[in-house]
């Protein structure tokens, strides 16, 4: 058995997994039954945790000469329509049709017999994952450039996917979009906190009342930011693969804009949670101002809205990140340290996404 502070994490056989109080991550002798039946490598599993961590679990394993990734969700019990992994396996591989760059999915298990909750399974794609390091060939400022606008290119022609038509169509509700986003977090908010933040009452408020019409609907990745691409080795930066497609839906396509900016960090601004790519900062790196313009030119979409979207975007972060400070204080993210700083983290959130609206 392997343990971590929050439990064990991979135990070898299932008998080893029902003695345990709380299940464990990996059961080896069950995924290598899976792998078998699938035709996914022989031989014994060699695994390794990768990627950040804060809501699903993925893991590098390697079988004699097959490397794959495995990603799934965290210990049941799940809040409902959470962590869907046959969800967005299902539409990684309808974009995938349609030209967009994701990892190749070899396959798919429903039956939580297995790890005790759905995962899917990835060939490994060998990439660079950009946050607050750069990879050589990537970090002179001219490439840096490059990088900032190949994501952005690449976030232009997967709001390009035609929505209207065959499994995408059925993703999503691209109607009413909006008003749920702020409805269902404004729920999830008082539900989850224990504490008092004017500041994402008074935002909520604000969202609420100046919901802007959206002007298309277009695959919403929920989550895209230059940390969940995937880059090839050496200049110039190509996007291999857009990764962590979890709340990946229909939508408006703005939303994904007022992320990627809210989550893309400029010299001198405020640090908070969502500063998620501090490499951004650094010298070569195009501001937000060209990025949203870059983004413009290629749509054709009016941007005059654009700051609701970003302050949409830092309020959501807020209220998610308490739901995980309120777990962590219920004791259910033993060993979690990014949890503890949500402690300052999320009101800073708050006030940033105020700010932007209200001066």
């Amino acid at each position: 058995m392997i343990s971590t502070a929050d439990g064990v994490e991979v135990v070898a056989t299932r008998e080893q997994a029902v003695s345990l109080q709380h299940p464990p991550l990996l059961v080896l002798d069950a995924l290598t039954a899976f792998l078998d039946a699938e035709g996914l490598g022989s031989g014994p599993i060699s695994w390794q945790r990768i990627g950040e961590g804060h809501s699903n679990v993925t893991y590098l394993l390697r079988r004699g000469e097959r490397a794959l990734v495995l990603r799934r969700g965290p210990r049941p019990p799940l809040p409902k329509s959470t962590h869907d992994m046959v969800r967005e396996s299902r539409i990684q591989l309808l974009v995938k049709a349609e030209g967009i760059a994701v990892p190749n999915i070899v396959a798919v298990c429903a039956d939580e017999s297995v790890l005790g909750v759905p995962f899917y399974v990835m060939d490994y794609l060998d990439g660079v994952v950009i946050t607050d390091v750069e990879p050589v060939g990537l970090d002179a400022p001219h490439q840096r450039r490059a990088t900032a606008f190949a994501a952005v290119d690449a976030l232009v022609k997967l709001h390009s996917v035609d929505v209207t038509q065959g499994g995408l169509a059925k993703v999503g509700k691209p109607e009413g979009y909006l008003q749920r986003q702020v409805a269902t977090f404004s729920s999830l908010w008082d539900a989850t906190t224990r504490r008092a933040v004017p500041e994402v009452k008074a935002v909520a408020s604000w969202l609420s009342t100046h919901i802007p019409s959206s002007q298309r609907a277009s695959v919403v990745h929920g989550d895209y930011r230059i940390g969940n691409l995937m880059f090839a080795h050496g200049a110039p930066p190509r996007v291999l693969a857009i990764l962590d497609w979890e709340m990946a839906t229909v939508g408006d396509p703005l939303a994904d804009l007022g992320y990627f900016l809210a989550t893309y960090v400029e010299a001198g601004a405020a640090k908070t949670p969502l500063a998620l790519t501090p490499v951004t900062s650094r010298e070569g790196y195009p501001t937000r101002a060209e990025l949203a313009a870059r983004y413009g030119a290629a749509t054709g979409l009016d941007l005059s809205d654009l700051r609701w979207y970003q302050a949409l975007a830092l309020w959501k972060a807020a209220v998610f990140c308490e739901a995980i400070y309120t777990r962590w204080l219920d004791g259910e993210r033993a060993g979690d340290q990014f949890a503890p700083t949500l402690a300052e983290g999320v009101p800073a959130l708050a006030r940033e996404s105020a700010a932007l609206i209200f001066g």
